[in-house]
């Protein structure tokens, strides 16, 4: 995975019953696979499975539950797709037993913070990792969050994680920060990150966000979770031409081709 040419995509697979948007609909472990290829075949460079929702207010899933989710998916895509698996979890666990499985990356919200063994799972396994700011925990995160300087704190917040995996001797060149879009933020905060988004670049090696189907684009439009597509595509184009390195999103095919264009006018442009 070349990181600065382009914009990568990554699909969402989430293998739950309750997360905000697509909570149900890819929840057995067939209708994950079958939707893990039609994302790879509409173009996602890597897809990214979560077995616990993390959405506001959601609570946490058992270590059991979330590996009976995701690992029949993970094991299910094997020698079918030839682009890396992410695996959206926080607990180190889950995150040994899935890139045993097949996995190439770990997603963690909470950039090692929630599960300390996650540095040396990350050394022992040789995955990539995605390091994300969250504000307190998914049950919380929402309740008033306040910030002096939100890039500032953010930045400083991804990077003492970057620094603590690398410590762990975890290569830098194998990180990802994220800043953590609706995960302790309110409306203005994303904003100000989306437009901030390029302070972020130059803690790891790229920087990844995930805007997809998220409230702040509900606040801004009036629309339903479920009618979000335009404000998705306008927010990741945004953070394509701020140097986001990999997005985030659960509507593949029509972020791709937006991507197709945005790239070519920055490449062109740079």
């Amino acid at each position: 995975m070349t990181l600065g040419r382009k914009t990568l995509v990554m699909g969402i697979i989430n293998v739950t019953p309750d997360s905000f948007s697509d909570g149900g609909q890819a929840f057995l472990p067939q209708d994950a696979i079958d939707r893990a290829l039609r994302l790879v075949h509409e173009g996602a460079d890597i897809i990214d499975i979560g077995g616990e929702s993390t959405r506001p207010g959601s609570e946490p899933l058992s270590l059991e539950a979330e590996l009976a989710r995701i690992i029949p998916v993970i094991e299910g895509l094997q020698g079918r797709i030839k682009v890396p698996i992410s695996i959206d979890t926080y607990k180190s666990q889950v995150a040994a037993a899935a890139v045993g499985a097949g996995a190439e990356i770990i997603n963690d919200i909470s950039a090692g913070n929630f599960d300390p063994e996650m540095r040396k799972i990350a050394v022992a396994t040789g995955a990539g990792m995605v390091l994300m700011h969250i504000k307190g925990t998914p049950r919380d995160m929402q309740q008033n969050p306040v910030y002096d300087d939100v890039v500032g704190e953010i930045r400083a917040y991804l990077e003492k994680a970057a620094e603590g995996f690398e410590l762990a001797r975890v290569s830098p060149e194998k990180i990802l920060v994220d800043p953590g879009i609706g995960f302790g933020k309110n409306l203005e905060h994303n904003l100000t990150l989306i437009r901030y988004l390029k302070e972020f670049q130059g803690i790891a090696a790229g920087v990844l966000v995930g805007p997809s189907r998220k409230s702040f684009i509900g606040m801004l439009t009036g629309r339903p979770v479920e009618d979000r597509l335009a404000g998705t595509i306008a927010a990741v184009t945004l953070c394509a031409i701020n140097k986001a390195d990999v997005v985030r999103v659960h509507d593949v095919r029509p972020v791709v081709n937006a991507l197709k264009v945005v790239n070519a006018v920055v490449q062109d442009g740079d």
